[in-house]
């Protein structure tokens, strides 16, 4: 099995998030891919059929099958027009969340996912406890969108994993807060995944892009995680639909035994 490390929405080598990405010739056993995302240790791990015009695409983190991933996405995307179908400029993925398509415009790859508006929701000291910061407002969709003050505290932050996990219908947090030199910044915890921190988080962007775009006035913004990887987002609300570009940078190229 053709198997590619590619750091996505990283403008070089170890920023951004890394995925894998593998190209089997026909579906392993359920049990196989999740062996080899907890082996990768990855925070997902793509698996990529062709389908004939399109391809069927599933995510894993190392613990879970989820519903939907960007990074990994776009660093499928990468893949295909890299080393499978070289040069193509659109694709499209079938996916637990529905078509998804990729567009490569040169060095950009940009994703079209579908928009997860969150619903306002009462904060709780829980929230708080657990994230380490006051949290001026609380949203809802698959993931908790936790609203700060400024960027500086959105960097500085050091959440209490153990709580977040206990928090109740709580996928994974997403905090953010207004940027200083971007739209909007972000940092994204699941440890209820497998995910304690992940590094650039295209699907969490499904729901920041129509809650920014709202809130600022716009439809065009530039987004930053403050991972300590970090990665920049171009992000465009358009409805019931979101488009996020980022660039990638191939790490590994190999095979699974």
């Amino acid at each position: 099995m053709k198997y590619y490390v590619v750091d996505a929405f990283a403008e070089r080598l170890f920023k951004g998030n890394p995925a894998g990405v593998c190209l089997p010739e026909e579906w392993p056993d359920d049990e196989v891919m999740k062996n080899i995302a907890f082996e990768n240790n990855l925070s997902e791990t793509a698996f990529i059929v062709k389908n004939e015009d399109s391809y069927d695409l599933r995510w894993f983190t190392p613990e879970i099958e989820i519903d939907l991933c960007g990074h990994a996405t776009l660093a499928s995307a990468f893949v295909i027009s890299n080393f499978v179908d070289k040069d193509v400029e659109f694709m499209r993925f079938n996916s637990r969340s529905g078509v998804l398509t990729v567009t490569r415009k040169e060095d950009l790859y940009e994703l079209d996912f579908p928009a997860r508006k969150p619903r306002r929701i009462e904060v709780t000291e829980q929230m708080s406890r657990a994230i380490g910061a006051n949290v001026l407002e609380a949203h809802q969709s698959r993931d908790t969108l936790l609203l700060l003050e400024d960027e500086r505290q959105v960097i500085s932050l050091t959440p209490d994993l153990g709580l977040i996990k206990s928090l109740p219908d709580c996928f994974a947090i997403i905090v953010t807060a207004q940027g200083e030199s971007v739209d909007f910044v972000s940092r994204f915890f699941a440890p209820g995944g497998g995910v304690p921190e992940d590094p650039v988080t295209g699907s969490a962007h499904c729901t920041l892009i129509p809650f920014w775009s709202e809130r600022l006035g716009k439809t065009e913004m530039i987004a930053m995680q403050l991972s300590k990887r970090g990665g920049t987002l171009y992000c465009k609300d358009c409805g019931d639909r979101v488009k996020i570009a980022g660039k990638a940078a191939l790490y590994l190229q190999g095979e699974i035994l």
